[in-house]
Order: structure tokens, then C-alpha cells, then sequence
């Protein structure tokens, strides 16, 4: 997939650091980007690869860039550039996890290629995607190349933060940080990408958390963003949330098959929680009028349920679902950490 210059405009901080470096001519051999999932870390490699290699020159068009533009934007045009967006770049490596893991015989073999001259690149540049899923051993391994890194080559690690990895590691890497995008650019890329309508994108971009990869999940999951929207709308309404007079009051039996009904959903359990943590943390942000939501489009029925429950209740809920994602984590049994919670949650109301 073509890398997605936008993203990298929005890393202000990380796209005036590579433009420097492009500029000086004094590239790491080894860089770190740091950032939540779906932040753009992987795109931000793939583009400054191709500013690396890219025919045109440097000088003239990091010299020439307007003042809204924070580093290097490679020509896209030039052979190189194609080659790297098309994947066929006999100097671009890319390494993934396979099966959650990255074993020390794809590093051996990794390092292996990097011991070679470059077939045809400026700069050689190899990528590994997720580095923290590599094992001890392969870590070790990619320690030793790291200490006598080849001339020519460009090794570039992505994690969601820098004590996931061996601090080994991290010394020998110059660490970028990676934000969360805003809002505005995850809901266009929804309507570009996927075609959703402006209410649907709208509605998506802020339960994704700044993370582009995470709301077009939402968006794809289920054939469309209408159905996770009308998802996000039944977990609500099933938890008693949103009767802020009558949940505690209702049977215990109706909060007890909710919980049953998540924990059938294993694989759904956290999305679940975190629909309800955001759910109620708007309830707490309508207290001062906040115009930063989660569910902007259920801004009116909020309104009134925020009006209707006390600030200490609402503090209290929010610390029982946190509870239940803590035990869960600890791999506590499922249906039991949520009919836990369900009975905090209602509970909650007569403190």
C-alpha cells in the first residue's frame, strides 16, 4: 500500500527531525519511532526511505519546501520512489511478526543481507515492524549490528514505546516520538479510503484514539461503520448506562446475561469496555461542557443522562470498568470479571 504523506505532515515533531537529518547528511544508522498503533510510524518509514534514495535533489527541495511542510517529501516520481512504493526495492526490507512473534532466524538472516553491499540504493533501509515481539534471542542478535552497523544502511524499529524493548536496544537508537493523529485527518481518510459519509466518518474518528489503523478496523469489521455505529449503540443500552433513574433498580438477572453475553465474545470483550469507559468519561466531560467527545453524535441523549447522575457515581463506574480490564489482563475468567463489574456498576448508584 502507498505510504500516506498526510499522516507524516501531522508528526510536526518527528517531520522536522528527519528533514534535519536529510539536510545535514547525518543520518542515524539506527532510528526508533515510538507511538501508539496506527500513529503513521510504518508510513513515516517507508517515506523517509524514499527521501533517502530519491533522485531528486535534497538540497533544492528541503531548501525549497513552503513553510507548512516540516521535512522531507520525497518526489514519488523518480525510479527509486516507485520502486519502494511498489514494494520491488531490492534495498527495502520490511520485517513483521509472523504468528505474534519475530524469531532470531529471520534476524540472523536479516543481518546476513545487511552485511552486504546495497544492490542499487544510496541508502539501504530495513524496517522492523513491531520490534518488541522479537524474542530475547533475536534481540541479542540484532544487538550485534546494531554495534557495528554497515555502512550505507538505515535500520528503522517501530514499538508503541520505548521500555517494550531491551534498553540495549534503545541506547544505540535515536527515538522518535510518534502522536496520536487528530480527529480531522482520520475521519478524511475514512471518507477517502472507504467512502463512508461525513456523519459516519465523523462519528468513527474519535472513538479510534488518534489511531488510523484502529478506525478503519471499526469501519471495516461487520461490511461497514453503520453496523459497528448500531454495535457501539446496543453495548450501550444493554449495560444500563444510558438509564441513569432505572439501571440500579433494574433486575440483576438483565446485568448478569449482558455480562454473559460479552464474555461469549472473547475476542470483543475489550472493544466493549472501552465503548462503555468512553461512554461515561463523555458523561464526566458534559459536567464542564467539553466539546472534546467520543460519541459526539449521541451529544444530546448524553446531555441529559449527564445532568441525571451525580459526578461520584460516574467516577466510580468509570473505576469499576478499569478494574475489570486490569483483571482481565490478569487473566482472570471472563464471565466472572464482568458480572463483577456489572454489579460495581450498579451498586455505584446507591453510594
Amino acid at each position: 500500500m502507498e505510504p500516506d504523506f498526510d499522516i507524516l505532515k501531522h508528526q510536526k515533531h518527528a517531520h522536522r527531525l528527519l528533514g534535519a537529518f536529510l539536510k545535514s547528511g547525518h543520518i542515524p544508522h539506527a532510528l526508533l519511532f515510538t507511538g501508539i498503533e496506527g500513529s503513521g510510524k510504518r508510513d513515516a518509514a517507508f517515506t523517509f526511505a524514499m527521501a533517502c534514495n530519491c533522485e531528486e535533489s535534497p538540497t533544492d527541495w528541503v531548501q525549497g519546501l513552503k513553510k507548512t511542510v516540516f521535512g522531507p517529501i520525497p518526489c514519488g516520481r523518480c525510479l527509486p520512489c516507485r520502486k519502494i512504493v511498489s514494494g520491488n526495492h531490492p534495498d527495502m526490507i520490511l520485517l513483521a511478526p509472523e504468528r505474534s512473534v519475530i524469531k532470531i532466524a529471520r534476524i540472523r538472516q536479516l543481518c546476513h543481507e545487511l552485511s552486504l553491499k546495497p544492490y542499487e540504493a544510496k541508502r539501504r533501509v530495513a524496517v522492523i515492524v513491531d520490534a518488541p515481539w522479537m524474542t530475547p534471542e533475536a534481540g541479542n542478535a540484532l544487538l550485534k549490528i546494531l554495534e557495528e552497523p554497515p555502512p550505507q544502511t538505515l535500520l528503522i524499529l517501530t514499538a508503541v514505546q520505548r521500555s517494550d524493548l531491551l534498553p540495549t536496544l534503545v541506547s544505540r537508537c535515536h527515538s522518535i516520538r510518534f502522536h496520536p493523529l487528530p480527529e480531522s485527518h482520520i475521519a478524511a481518510a475514512l471518507q477517502n479510503r472507504l467512502g463512508l459519509s461525513a456523519d459516519e466518518a465523523d462519528a468513527l474518528a474519535p472513538m479510534a484514539n488518534g489511531s488510523l489503523s484502529r478506525a478503519l478496523a471499526m469501519a471495516n469489521r461487520e461490511a461497514g461503520a453503520s453496523k459497528w455505529l448500531n454495535r457501539r449503540r446496543a453495548i450501550i443500552s444493554a449495560s444500563g448506562l444510558d438509564r441513569p433513574e432505572s439501571f440500579s433498580f433494574e433486575p440483576l438477572t438483565l446485568s448478569l446475561a449482558f455480562a454473559e453475553r460479552l464474555s461469549d465474545e472473547k475476542e470483543r470483550i475489550p472493544e466493549a469496555l472501552d465503548i462503555l469507559q468512553c461512554y461515561l468519561r463523555d458523561l464526566v466531560a458534559l459536567r464542564w461542557a467539553s466539546p472534546h467527545l467520543f460519541n459526539k453524535d449521541l451529544t444530546h441523549k448524553m446531555q441529559y443522562v449527564s445532568q441525571h447522575t451525580r459526578l461520584e457515581v460516574l467516577m466510580t463506574q468509570i473505576e469499576a470498568i478499569q478494574r475489570a480490564q486490569r483483571n482481565l489482563t490478569a487473566n482472570v475468567n471472563p464471565r466472572l470479571a464482568l458480572e463483577t463489574m456489572m454489579i460495581h456498576l450498579r451498586n455505584a448508584c446507591h453510594e
